[in-house]
């Protein structure tokens, strides 16, 4: 058998090697690109839209969107969102149709026509050289078997047509190695472009992400802005500079909400604050809060889960009440031994507080302090009410286990919070509007203690008290004069012999607000220091008044903030 002429150089058997990977690695880039493709492959924009997964999640958005309504936050949201998806569609559409003319057919080209052309040829080729080899190896024998010398040549018809087949095979030969040759070198020359097919990829996908982004920049402002005119949002668990930004309030919601229902509904429940409420009553009534919305009928006979609500909410906030910047100061007030110095600390700590934050607490602290002066009923004193809920007012800013470091420093805690409900008018001069809103209802109210439908003076003699059953009627917290008509009677002088100061009713004509701090909140430098057991009382002064038959008498011994040993605080 004729051994096989091999007629490519070195080089263009290199190139030969190369065209298979070239191959391999085209046909498998083009099977994957085909398959990022989302829409159907070799048709018009109309139907590749048709079939795209972003198109039909556009028009299930703006279906949601019509049934839900443009009155709804949801609604609006789909709607925005839909037409957002539908530009993102569209851009994809043209994305994939350039991806498709520029990068996958010119692949498929080269892969499947280009490649495999030149290396038909090849096989053309080696085809040919075998021709030409049998040829010669034909035309040899007849020149063996003719007797003649190697150096003459043979005669004849034969010979001579032996000769002309293996000439015309060399001569096919050769054209057919010079067109596969150019054809090869072509190919190495055309690299630089196989390659800026990869270029163009990524090139195309920039600019389909450069424009999707726009898109959603654009359509960004628009959601937030919905969003944030939205008022109906949570409160529990949000900051609280946040939920009165958004809602335009001073006092935040739920502690208007609570505050109001308790004064007219829980006043003189026993263990207001201390004892549980049903968990879910509590939940509920959460929910209702987050909402905006509340049934003060249906919570009037709950005022256990009225003042859970109000807990909870203080403890959720992502920063207490009285702030993790001035824990520190609060805490350094709460040990100086001096009754006189600690209250000028503390006075001073309330002064830095944020707007915000201030309103809240003066708001939230006239509220606990009007609460004890039911304490012969409710058994919440300052030191009780202190006790339940200074650890939501106030706590450490750390990672450890927030129960050991409450435990440790709940007794300053306590320090803190119990002077500030006793001197409440001291601390927060003037008067205050506890339904600064005026959203909230008077219904007919259950105690499941008292038996009371209003709030009844703690120290109302029987005849008194029974005369106020009979013209019991439902309490405003913005109209009721009942407690105004017994400070009127003998009930001032009571109290105040137990060495408590009596708040300022006059919120009760609704003058007072609690968005503007009152002139007399001076410097304690220009104030009496507190506590105001043993000092005369001035017009001007905000320290908490005597009643005028301790003034006439030698000061019982005072205890650390300013009641006498003997007397239940």
């Amino acid at each position: 058998r004729a051994e096989k002429t091999e007629v490519l150089s070195e080089d263009l058997l290199q190139v030969e090697k190369r065209l298979e990977l070239v191959k391999q690695v085209s046909h498998s880039t083009h099977k994957k690109l085909t398959a990022c493709l989302q829409g159907q492959q070799g048709v018009d924009a109309d139907k590749r839209s048709k079939k795209l997964p972003l198109t039909t999640l556009a028009q299930c958005l703006m279906e949601g969107s019509a049934v839900l309504g443009d009155d709804s936050l949801l609604g609006k949201m789909l709607r925005l969102c839909g037409e957002a998806e539908d530009k993102l569609a569209q851009e994809l559409i043209h994305f994939e149709l350039q991806v498709e003319r520029d990068v996958i057919e010119p692949l498929f080209v080269l892969a499947e026509v280009e490649i495999p052309n030149i290396q038909k040829q090849r096989k053309h080729l080696a085809k040919l050289v075998l021709d030409m080899d049998s040829s010669r190896t034909r035309w040899q024998q007849s020149v063996k078997s003719s007797g003649l010398a190697s150096n003459l040549q043979p005669s004849g018809a034969k010979a001579d047509a032996l000769r002309e087949e293996m000439e015309e095979a060399a001569n096919r030969v050769e054209i057919c190695r010079d067109q596969l040759s150019a054809d090869m070198y072509n190919f190495v020359a055309k690299e630089v472009d196989y390659a800026n097919y990869f270029q163009t990829l990524i090139e195309v996908q920039a600019e389909y992400h450069r424009k999707s982004l726009a898109l959603l920049q654009n359509v960004l402002p628009q959601i937030k802005a919905q969003q944030e005119a939205w008022m109906e949002k949570p409160s529990f668990g949000k900051p609280l500079e946040e939920h009165l930004a958004v809602s335009g309030r001073e006092i935040a919601f739920p502690v208007e909400a609570c505050v109001t229902m308790l004064l007219e509904c829980g006043m003189q429940e026993e263990g207001l604050f201390r004892v549980a409420p049903s968990a879910s009553k509590l939940k509920k009534l959460k929910a209702a809060l987050d909402c905006c919305v509340v049934d003060v009928q249906e919570y009037s006979a709950d005022p256990h889960a009225i003042a859970g609500a109000l807990k909870s909410y203080l403890r959720e906030l992502p920063e207490p009440l009285m702030t993790f910047e001035l824990y520190e100061e609060w805490i350094q007030a709460s040990n100086i031994p001096e009754q006189e110095k600690r209250l000028q600390a503390l006075w001073s700590a309330c002064e830095k507080l944020p707007k915000a934050n201030y309103n809240n607490i003066r708001y939230l602290i006239k509220f606990l302090a009007k609460l004890t002066e039911y304490q012969d009923i409710n058994k919440m004193t300052p030191s009780n009410v202190a006790i339940v809920l200074g650890p939501n007012l106030l706590w450490p800013q750390a990672d450890g286990n927030m129960t050991e470091m409450m435990t440790t420093v709940s007794l300053q805690i306590v320090g803190i919070i119990e002077p500030l409900i006793q001197h409440a008018d001291w601390f927060f001069p003037g008067e205050i509007e506890f339904n600064v809103t005026g959203n909230y209802g008077s219904p007919m109210h259950v105690n499941h203690n008292a038996n009371y439908s209003s709030m009844p003076s703690p120290d109302m003699d029987h005849s008194d008290r029974r005369q106020h059953d009979q013209a019991r009627r439902p309490l405003s917290v913005a109209t009721d004069n009942m407690m105004l008509e017994f400070y009127k009677k003998d009930g001032l002088r009571k109290i105040q012999s137990m060495g408590v100061r009596v708040m300022d009713t006059s919120w009760v004509a609704r003058r007072g607000t609690t968005g503007v701090r009152k002139a007399s909140s001076t410097p304690p430098a220009a104030q009496p220091p507190a506590p105001p057991a043993d000092l005369p009382t001035t017009p001007h002064s905000p320290i908490p008044e005597q009643s005028p038959d301790v003034s006439a008498t030698p000061s019982p011994l005072l205890t650390s903030f300013g009641f006498p040993p003997g007397t239940e605080r």
